[in-house]
């Protein structure tokens, strides 16, 4: 039987989001994510990020430099809260890296990135939920069938941005991951 999962964004969901993050000694994790990840990993739920990392279609970095910023959260993550899998869309059509310069299926909103979570972790999506900080995060849950989907008031300005007046797809609005999970514990 397929396992419950949830799928989270990286920046300005579980790390402080400071643009094209290409260091992990840049990484910092925000207030109570270790203890809400700690909680998820408690109850049962398989984890792993989704993220869009745009910054090695642009030629800013590389993969190997988006796969070191992964390890070192999982590092400040520690055992007990570590992500268990990690995965990133480097495309981007308007990138100057030609390999990584085109139109995807992973890039979100679009699907791809969570279908291929699902089935190499065995995910069964529609019992499982996505959070993220943008509009793109819950698009691409939707699109995928994700079973709830949680936007976090920690990312950027485009989030408020897009909160003024608009109404969300958002089955739940936290302040932050630990108040996502507190909603993800009773559901």
């Amino acid at each position: 039987m397929s396992r419950r999962g949830v799928l989270l964004d990286r920046d300005g969901t579980l790390i402080e989001d400071r643009g094209y993050l290409a260091r992990p000694e840049q990484v910092s994790l925000l207030p109570g994510v270790r203890e809400g990840m700690a909680e998820l990993k408690r109850l049962g739920f398989a984890l792993a990020v989704v993220s869009n990392q745009s910054g090695v279609a642009r030629g800013y970095f590389n993969e190997a430099a988006v796969e070191a910023v992964n390890r070192r959260i999982n590092e400040l993550l520690g055992t007990a809260a570590g992500v268990d899998r990690f995965f990133f869309c480097p495309h981007l059509r308007e990138g100057i890296v030609p390999e990584y310069s085109f139109e995807c299926e992973c890039r979100k909103p679009k699907p791809g990135m969570i279908e291929r979570a699902a089935r190499e972790m065995d995910l069964d999506l529609a019992r499982s939920f996505l959070v993220g900080d943008a509009r793109r995060d819950l698009a691409a849950g939707r699109e995928a069938r994700v079973g709830k989907v949680v936007l976090v008031l920690t990312g950027t300005a485009e989030l408020v941005r897009d909160l003024m007046g608009v109404p969300t797809e958002a089955d739940h609005v936290a302040r932050d991951l630990l108040s996502a999970v507190e909603w993800i514990r009773g559901r």
